[in-house]
This record gives structure tokens, C-alpha cells and sequence, in this order.
């Protein structure tokens, strides 16, 4: 594989941002060499600057489940730019959207849009605390909802990535405010609320963890949540920003049938492009500016390219037959992984809801992000760079999920597991 331009490209890259990236996970810290730089994406497929073509299984981290440059959307993008960018002021496509959204999404009556997942959980955690007049917040190790300092606290993949156990500059006082409780333990979350529960605004949750890995939920443990923080005076926010029309048009609680109080969305409902929201009932919605007194306010929110963008993609989603597809190519790429490493004798564990998947070098099952950490990073890593050579791309990190699109092929799913088979081997040396 060539990678002369993108070892050119880093350095340049090094010398005017830090780490030469724009998001950490980028540098390839953890698996080693020179990060690509993408020059184009087509359908299921990604081409680096030295023209190198990858099977991408990362989708821009989730969102595009219709694979890259979908010409509808491009065509919708294309249309709104020649009317104009941004406006700063408010237009019928948010109108549309907000309405898809509700439509489908139980918990969501009224939904606020802004520009990224961190500015929604940020907006959802502060509408908790302004409602209840508490101040402290219940998250899960492992769980990333963001980059705000009050959930930054052991927060999962892009951190462990790195190999930092907490990030400085977070305001002590804050980080106080932060409780964290093992994911699927619903006996430690019982007993803090029995000691705390009237000092807690809200307990945000992941409802299918994605950003340790794909860690699913026990059964029972987000109708506990339910039940625990509705006793107890606080909100359930579901942090759906990347299960949110990923497995399920309505997402993870509509998979699961569990209603929170509050949800963040982000990623797919800008159909690629950024964008974030978090929605609720009219009676915590009419809480947030200008019909309450708990302010959020964005320039770009509601942007009108995103607008466009989400549009046409819930409208795709809505097709019949999206997820039965999503489901069924999905079940085949880990069903061939697993034989894979059954037929090698590596120890692994394999994690999927629909159409996000992980696979963990371990013999421990996946339940929490203990269990995650004990993953053979040293493999991983091989393996990762085995894949690349083969040219399929997957997240550099062991800590984060994969993602089947609509648009990969039976045959791409096939050359992948056969890839896959190949980097076991050597990664074995």
C-alpha cells in the first residue's frame, strides 16, 4: 500500500494543528504509522490522497448509512447552497425535519436543534438541572457523550484510545457533579440513588453503548433506569446520537420500548453534514428560550445545508425494507468474522445491535468497560494495519464500534471476511 503523499501530508499537518489532527482518534495513535488523508468517498468506499481504495466500516463514525456522496443528498446539499449557506434566521426545512423527527421518535414531542452531539448532551444536561434544581449527573464508565467538562470523566474511547485515565483542565467542582457507575450494573445504580437520588438531576445513559465498542444492554437494565430515576424526581436522557435512526427508525427506545425523559440526536439526521438536537415532551421542552427561562441559543443551528441533508435522509429511512437490509448484511460480516477466529483459535468476543458491530480480543464477555479494557490492544493493532493492507478500512482503535451501510455489497462483505481472515494470520506472526 502506498502511503507516500499521506506521510507527507502529517508533518505539514503537525505543524499547524495539534497532533496534526483535528480530532484525536485521527493521529492513529493507537495502531501506528501515518493517519490517511481522504480525498474522495464514494458508496462503501473510501480513496486516500495516494489513491489508495478502502471498504470503510467507520461511515464517518455512523451517520451514513446510505454510504458516502448519496447523489440525493448531494443534490439536496447542492440545491440549498446555491440559495445560501446560513442565514441566522429560521426556514421551512427545519419545520420538515423537526416533524420527521417527532414522527418518529417516541420520547420527542418538541425537539431544539444545534450543531453537534456535545451541544446537545451539554443543552439536555443543563434543561435536567434547571428542571429539578439539583445539580448532580449519573453517566457510565466508558460512556463519551461529549466533550464538556462535566462528562469527560472516565469517558470512554477516544480517551482510552490515548491512554488517558483523566483529561486536566476539567473544573474540579464540576467533575464532582459527574457520578460514575459501571454500564449494566442496575444493583450499584440502586444503591446510589438510595443514598443520593434526591441530589441527582439526571442519569444519562447510552442505551446501546457505542463509544467503548458495541456494549448492548442487559435486559431489564434500561427499564430499571426507567424506573429508578422516575421514583427518584430525575430525568433519563438517552444519549442517541449515534443509535438514533441507526438501529431503528425510532432508535434505541423504540428497539427496546424504554421512554426517556429527554434525547439527544446527532450525526444521521444531518444526513453527514453537522448537526445535533435533543428533543422531549412539550412539558420539559417549554423549559428551554424563548417560552422558558433556560437559555441555549446557536447561529448555526438549524443550518440549512444540514436541514436539507436530514431530510432526505429520514425520508430514505423511512423506505421499507432499510433495516431488514442493514440487518441481514450485518448477521453475514459477523457471522464470517466469527468463523474466522474460531477456525484460527484467537480469542475474541463479538458484540452487535443491528448494524453496529465490534469485535474485542478477549475471552471476558463484553458487559462494561472493564471487560472492554481487557481487549489485546497489541493485536488489535496488528490486525488493524493487516486489514489496511487489504484494503478495508475499519476505526483505528479497538474502543470503537464498526458500521454496515445499506450500500455494501454481498461481495464486499465477502472480500472483507476473506481480508479479515488474512490479518488474523498475520497478526498472529
Amino acid at each position: 500500500m502506498n502511503k507516500n503523499n499521506s506521510s507527507r501530508l502529517f508533518p505539514m499537518a503537525k505543524k499547524v494543528m495539534p497532533g496534526g489532527v483535528n480530532s484525536p482518534v485521527r493521529a492513529f495513535n493507537a495502531v501506528g504509522g501515518d493517519p490517511l488523508f481522504i480525498k474522495r468517498a464514494k458508496g462503501s468506499r473510501i480513496i486516500d490522497v495516494d489513491n489508495n481504495e478502502f471498504i470503510d466500516y467507520v461511515a464517518s463514525w455512523g451517520p451514513l448509512i446510505f454510504g458516502h456522496a448519496h447523489p440525493e443528498i448531494v443534490n439536496a446539499i447542492a440545491r440549498q447552497a446555491e440559495l445560501g449557506s446560513s442565514y441566522g434566521a429560521s426556514t421551512e426545512l427545519e419545520i420538515q425535519l423537526a416533524e420527521k423527527v417527532v414522527q418518529a421518535v417516541p420520547s420527542i414531542e418538541l425537539v431544539r436543534m444545534v450543531s453537534s452531539g456535545t451541544e446537545a448532551v451539554m443543552s439536555a444536561l443543563r434543561l435536567a438541572r434547571g428542571i429539578t434544581r439539583r445539580d448532580k449527573i449519573l453517566k457510565f464508565e466508558g460512556c463519551y457523550h461529549g466533550h464538556s467538562d462535566s462528562l469527560l470523566v472516565k469517558a470512554g474511547s477516544g480517551l482510552v484510545s490515548l491512554g488517558i485515565p483523566e483529561c486536566p483542565g476539567i473544573v474540579s467542582s464540576l467533575a464532582e457533579k459527574t457520578l460514575n457507575l459501571p454500564y449494566n450494573n442496575i444493583t450499584k445504580v440502586r444503591e446510589l440513588f438510595e443514598n443520593e437520588g434526591k441530589e441527582i438531576a439526571a442519569l444519562i445513559v447510552e442505551p446501546i453503548g457505542g463509544n467503548m465498542g458495541v456494549v448492548p444492554p442487559k435486559p431489564g437494565f434500561l427499564e430499571a433506569l426507567r424506573e429508578i430515576t422516575k421514583k427518584a424526581g430525575a430525568l433519563l436522557i438517552f444519549d442517541e446520537v449515534i443509535t438514533g435512526f441507526r438501529v431503528s427508525l425510532g432508535g434505541a427506545q423504540k428497539l427496546y420500548g424504554v421512554t426517556p425523559d429527554i434525547t439527544c440526536l446527532g450525526k444521521i439526521i444531518g444526513g453527514g453534514l453537522p448537526v445535533g438536537a435533543y428533543g422531549g415532551s412539550r412539558q420539559v421542552m417549554d423549559h428551554i428560550s424563548p417560552v422558558g427561562s433556560i437559555y441555549q441559543a446557536g447561529t448555526l443551528s438549524g443550518n440549512p445545508l444540514a436541514m436539507a441533508a436530514g431530510n432526505v435522509m429520514l425520508d430514505l429511512l423511512s423506505k421499507e425494507g432499510v433495516y431488514e437490509s442493514l440487518e441481514e448484511k450485518s448477521a453475514k460480516l459477523c457471522k464470517g468474522l466469527k468463523q474466522n477466529v474460531v477456525d484460527l483459535g484467537i480469542q475474541a468476543q463479538f458484540t452487535r445491535v443491528g448494524s453496529m458491530f465490534s469485535m474485542f480480543f478477549t475471552s471476558k464477555e463484553i458487559v462494561d468497560f472493564e471487560t472492554v479494557k481487557s481487549s489485546n490492544t497489541d493485536l488489535f493493532k496488528r490486525y488493524f494495519n493487516g486489514l489496511l493492507g487489504e484494503g478495508v478500512y475499519i476505526a483505528p482503535s479497538q474502543f470503537e464500534a464498526g458500521f454496515m451501510s445499506a450500500v455494501h455489497t454481498d461481495e464486499e462483505i465477502d472480500l472483507t471476511i476473506e481480508a479479515s481472515r488474512k490479518a488474523l494470520n498475520a497478526a498472529q506472526g
